[in-house]
């Protein structure tokens, strides 16, 4: 996927945009697995919350792929 999106004039590469997305997106789920209690159960909370990125990433990337083909 070789595609770039056009911000005012500017072409930024859409991997950057979807990383963008993903950041935003893990800090919600960050915060309702905090308010939950649950990072109690997570052995290392930096490498779970690397992994949620990853995976919070790959799935809007997946999604975003379906969608520009």
């Amino acid at each position: 996927m070789n595609v770039d999106i056009d911000l005012f004039g500017v072409y930024v590469p859409s991997l950057m945009v979807l990383a963008l997305a993903a950041i935003l997106a893990s800090l919600l789920i960050r915060s309702v697995l905090a308010r939950a209690g649950l990072y109690r159960l997570v052995w290392h909370r930096s490498l779970f919350d690397l992994a949620l990125f990853v995976i919070v990433l790959s799935s809007l990337f997946s999604i975003f792929q379906r969608f520009a083909s």
